[in-house]
């Protein structure tokens, strides 16, 4: 997603100066196709860009690349703004906004519902958090991500874009599963699954994830846009969440569940589509020897 964006900045003329990522061999070759340094240290990143992009994996992540003792990106970070675009808990979201303020820097989360193809193209929907003043700094930047500002958002203040995200993303996982659970079935019925799509896509049981993984769990392609690995977290984000507010959610549980079961099987790096590799007959992990 970060060496799409930066593509993108790029193609329509920022000035990318500097790209990090801990698998250096990855930022050496996209510094070099775009043109820019590859830092070799979180620091060099602050201190040679005035706007700096983030897109890390999880939590643990997120602390780190700000709080690390031996290298972190607030350091000399007065006067940069940070836009975090992860898709992680709200209070982390809200940890790092105060230790940037802190440092008298300013962060803005960019939480991002798209995928690979729209990060290189320009179409991101980005939902964004922080203060109202930060996200009109950047907001120029932001338009070129987000098909021109069509698909821009400003939520409110720290921590409401990523529980929006979460939202998003736990409801797509759900719709997601029971995608798979109807297909599922109907393969296990022999009927056609391309005329039960066609049915499903004119009736109430329509949704975007039919037309976005429906053929792949029907060709078991499942090539990675989204992983189900992060199915699994972004699920436990919102479940976190509703915890907190003493909610119970039960499909969000189950859901969860079904991923996590992915994951445990080695096969969390398969698209999220993957989770009808649980419900299609003959299909599934195979079960070790005892």
């Amino acid at each position: 997603m970060g060496a799409n964006m930066a593509r993108r900045l790029k193609e329509v003329g920022y000035p990318v100066v500097a790209v990090y990522d801990v698998r250096a061999a990855a930022a050496q070759s996209l510094a070099q196709e775009i043109g820019c340094e590859a830092c070799v240290s979180l620091a060099r990143v602050t201190a040679v860009a005035d706007v700096i992009i983030t897109v890390v994996t999880d939590d643990a992540a997120m602390l780190n690349i700000f709080t690390n003792k031996k290298d972190n990106l607030l350091q000399g970070a007065a006067g940069k703004v940070f836009i975090n675009c992860a898709t992680i808990s709200p209070k982390t979201h809200v940890e790092v906004a105060k230790l940037a303020k802190k440092a008298k820097a300013a962060t803005l989360e960019a939480c991002m519902a798209s995928s690979i193809n729209q990060a290189r193209a320009g179409t991101l929907y980005l939902m964004c958090a922080g203060e109202e003043a930060t996200y009109n700094q950047v907001k120029d930047l932001l338009v070129k991500l987000s098909d021109e500002g069509k698909l821009l958002r400003y939520i409110g203040t720290a921590g409401k874009a990523a529980q929006v995200k979460a939202l998003v993303n736990m409801v797509m996982n759900i719709n997601t599963a029971g995608l798979a659970e109807g297909l599922g079935l109907a393969s296990s019925l022999g009927l056609d699954l391309k005329t039960v799509m066609e049915v499903f896509s004119q009736t109430g049981a329509n949704s975007r994830v039919l037309a976005t993984d429906g053929e792949d769990m029907m060709n078991r392609d499942h090539s990675c846009f989204f992983s189900a690995a992060h199915a699994a977290k972004d699920s436990g984000i919102a479940l976190g969440i509703a915890k907190d507010q003493k909610l119970n959610l039960p499909l969000a549980t189950a859901t969860y569940g079904q991923y996590s079961k992915l994951v445990k099987a080695g096969l969390g790096e398969l698209d999220k589509s993957g989770i009808a590799e649980l419900t299609f007959p003959g299909r599934g992990p195979k079960k070790g020897k005892k």
